[in-house]
């Protein structure tokens, strides 16, 4: 069964954006940008791989699953298929069908969505934001990987936004600091008998 994972940057305080959404805070370097061209490049845009030398294929995910909120900054720069190279999915109330046909807009059920994709056959599922869209399917989320930042918000969106508790246990597997201070955690999901 293929499995969900959510990748994402983290504030030391726990914000995948300011408040506004942006994302510019994050000190994305050259040791970050190794990282992930390494170890998570289908994680990339698109439009961003070949300006970075990115040319591996990736051996994770072939599909990510994101909210209105992560595909926006895509659409408002003209981009409507931010990862061609992935099956990907938007989970949005408000938006129209997608004028891309590599883009496909579900409106409800999002943990329904998830099940049904860790039933096909495939590679994993990259759970790529936002907050909300992850508290949605928090029960869904077999692993996580944070990537947490050395910078302070104070305020902004949350890694997880859930209105009511849903505790889960999970265990560490790798941790790593990069040159610059970023850490990355992995996550597994542990299951109690």
């Amino acid at each position: 069964m293929r499995t969900l994972t959510y990748y994402v940057g983290v504030t030391l305080d726990g914000f995948i954006a300011a408040p506004d959404g942006s994302v510019d805070v994050f000190p994305v370097d050259q040791p970050v940008l190794d990282f992930i061209a390494t170890e998570f490049p289908e994680t990339l845009p698109t439009h961003v791989r070949g300006p970075l030398g990115v040319t591996a294929a990736g051996t994770r995910f072939d599909t990510v699953v994101m909210g209105r909120g992560t595909y926006t900054p895509a659409l408002m720069a003209g981009i409507t298929s931010p990862y061609t190279h992935l099956h990907q999915l938007v989970v949005s109330t408000t938006l129209p069908p997608s004028p891309d046909p590599q883009v496909q807009v579900v409106a409800d059920d999002p943990s329904g969505l998830v099940r049904r994709l860790k039933q096909e056959p495939g590679e994993g599922i990259w759970l790529a934001g936002g907050g909300r869209l992850a508290g949605a399917v928090l029960e869904e989320i077999d692993e996580l990987v944070i990537k947490r930042y050395p910078v302070l918000l104070g305020a902004g969106i949350p890694v997880l936004a859930t209105d009511r508790p849903r505790p889960g246990s999970f265990a560490l597997t790798d941790a790593r600091t990069l040159r610059g201070g970023t850490t990355v955690s992995t996550y597994r999901r542990v299951e109690h008998s």
